[in-house]
């Protein structure tokens, strides 16, 4: 019988707490810094902590989630923005290091089962935290983000693909061609039960769900739980590991079974399952099973190891992108962000471990590898983007344009009407009235709760390129502001923030990298009421030297009598009067008063 020693538990969670929090607080993902926890507290240094039955049962568990989560995470229709460059970057990324950990491993008399699983550790590309890096360096909305995503995504299936290929091998035990079409087919077989499973019954399981109004988020989770362990099951039925299986299902899971919002409730509590309780439990006791004596015993193979990921990766992801068209130095910056290692390759490896197919060395080099290559990311890819940035060369992706505008009130519809003479507007408003009368002016206007995922969805928001809320509410528009930021990247956010509020303070939209529409803050009820009985004028007022607006709106002693609401450039093209606008010379300031 399988005790669980909680002490020892509380103390695993504690410290992946404590190390998470740490690498995140210095801008690097929390898994670095369970890793790095558990090698420091477990065997290999301190032998504070140690590992049990209990503690691998709950890990496996744990990767079993943490994989059902990176699958639900997954968006297929995103792969399209990057296209043939992002399937370019990630076969260059992940063949090169591929090719080089194998033939290191070979080099140092290692199995070759040993060296397609270096192989395959080498070759992965993070899913995890890339959104994240793009948004705070503000790459969101250029080419390079698209492609960097994409070829993140192509090579962790790339990855799992040969791993359960591997695995079926291994399982078989054969190398005779009956062997080899037994282990094929029994892939196949599963592929084809689990898409279909994924493209017919998803969909009718979720319609009745619907219909007999079982939509509590207990049971929808716990019909998540079964679906994943499910597919896992199904997955080693087929001779493959459970961790495809669980994969599988969450991509699955995002496409069919659930409405958005459902879909989005659930994940929120899936995500604290796996991420905040479980998978930590498996890369903390991951770190107990690396050993620091490589660094006396096999250093040659170990900066072998590091040096060809780093250089594999970044050379072999610039020269498979030069047919892209798109420049060598496009390819070699995003070389640099595919760069970071996470999860993935470190769950194959620990598989590995345990099935005896690589030593405890090798597992040591390949967490020692993830955790160095990770480190270089942001260093590397902030250098590279400036590097593009400088020379003219960081391309803007073609995706991301337009305003989506929450709020259709009569100010709200007066600036989208003008914005909308050049680019695609959207408003979003929960009075159906004022939604119809936005569209009654010939503006797309959705009816939706600007605080839920859903209307933003409806509204395209991933396309769009600068979000604005003009409620008279400020916390619903800092709210959804954040929600604009966290959920779908938009790279500006133009938050209304109202006098009247001492809560909601122009400080703090720093936090989320924002900035406030007019360039103060403003009362939208006097404005809207103005508007909606045409008691106001418009100026226009050109500047003649470069300028801020919130100088702009000091340098006006009436300000309060006024309302910048626009800046006309030069080519008559309209954008938003914010705080972190800046007026050019010969550039017009449109106003109401």
């Amino acid at each position: 019988m399988v005790e669980l020693n909680i002490v020892n538990l509380l103390m695993v969670l504690l410290a992946a707490w404590l190390g998470g929090i740490f690498a995140n607080r210095i801008g690097f993902p929390s898994i670095l810094g369970e890793l790095l926890i558990g090698i420091m507290l477990g065997p290999a240094l301190f032998g504070i902590l140690e590992t049990s039955d209990a503690l691998n049962i709950l890990a496996e568990v744990g990767i079993l989630f943490l994989m059902a989560y990176i699958g639900m995470e997954i968006n297929f229709k995103d792969l399209g923005k990057a296209s043939w460059a992002g399937f370019l970057a990630a076969i260059g990324g992940f063949v090169v290091p591929f090719a080089l950990g194998y033939y290191t491993i070979l080099f140092f008399d290692g199995t070759p089962i040993a060296g397609l699983f270096v192989g395959i550790a080498v070759g992965v590309t993070s899913l995890a935290t890339k959104s994240r890096i793009l948004v705070d360096l503000k790459l969101l909305d250029t080419r390079i983000a698209y492609v960097l995503m994409a070829g993140a995504l192509i090579s962790d299936t790339l990855a799992l693909i040969i791993f359960a290929g591997i695995i079926g091998f291994v399982d078989a035990g054969s190398v005779d061609s009956i062997g080899l079409a037994w282990v094929a087919g029994k892939a196949i077989l599963y592929f084809c039960l689990a898409v279909s499973i994924g493209i017919y019954i998803f969909p009718l399981l979720g319609k009745l769900l619907t219909k007999a109004k079982l939509t509590g988020r207990t049971l929808l989770f716990g019909i998540l739980v079964i679906i994943v362990l499910g597919f896992s099951e199904l997955a080693e039925l087929a001779g493959l590991h459970g961790i495809l299986g669980s994969f599988m299902a969450g991509l699955f899971i995002r496409e069919g079974i659930f409405s958005r919002q459902v879909l989005k409730d659930v994940t929120v509590v899936f995500h604290d399952v796996s991420i905040g309780f479980l998978a930590p439990i498996f890369f903390v006791t991951a770190g107990f099973h690396v050993t620091l004596e490589v660094f006396q015993t096999d250093l040659a193979l170990l900066i072998l190891i590091i040096v060809g990921a780093v250089v594999g990766k970044i050379f072999g992801t610039t020269l498979f992108y030069l047919p892209s068209g798109y420049g060598w130095r496009e390819g070699f910056t995003i070389g640099t962000g595919m760069n970071g290692r996470g999860a993935v390759e470190i769950i194959i490896a620990g598989i590995g471990l345990q099935m005896n197919i690589i030593s405890q060395e090798i597992f040591s080099i390949l967490v020692f590898m993830a955790i160095s290559t990770t480190l270089t990311v942001p260093i590397f890819l902030t250098w590279t983007t400036k590097w593009l940035k400088k020379r003219g060369e960081l391309v803007k992706q073609a995706a991301r344009n337009g305003y989506l505008i929450l709020g259709a009130n009569p100010l709200g519809l007066y600036i989208a009407k003008q914005l909308a003479e050049q680019s695609e507007v959207i408003l979003i408003d929960y009075n159906k009235d004022l939604v119809n009368e936005a569209n009654a002016h010939g503006l797309k206007a959705i009816y939706g709760n600007g605080l839920r995922e859903d209307a933003f969805e409806e509204a395209d928001a991933l396309s769009k390129n600068t979000f604005i809320a003009l409620t008279g509410n400020s916390e619903i528009n800092l709210l959804s502001a954040q929600l604009a930021y966290n959920s779908f990247y938009i790279p500006n956010r133009i938050v209304l923030v109202s006098p009247l509020e001492d809560g909601a303070g122009l400080n703090l939209l720093d936090h989320m990298d924002a900035s406030s529409m007019f360039a103060n803050k403003t009362d939208l009820v006097p404005w809207s009421y103005k508007i909606s009985t045409n008691d106001f004028m418009e100026h226009l007022e050109k500047v003649d030297k470069e300028i801020t607006p919130r100088n702009w709106v000091k340098n006006n002693s009436n300000s309060k009598d006024i309302l910048p609401i626009l800046i006309l450039d030069e080519s008559g093209i309209k954008r938003p009067f914010h705080y972190k606008e800046i007026i050019r010379p010969k550039e017009s300031v449109i106003y109401l008063q």
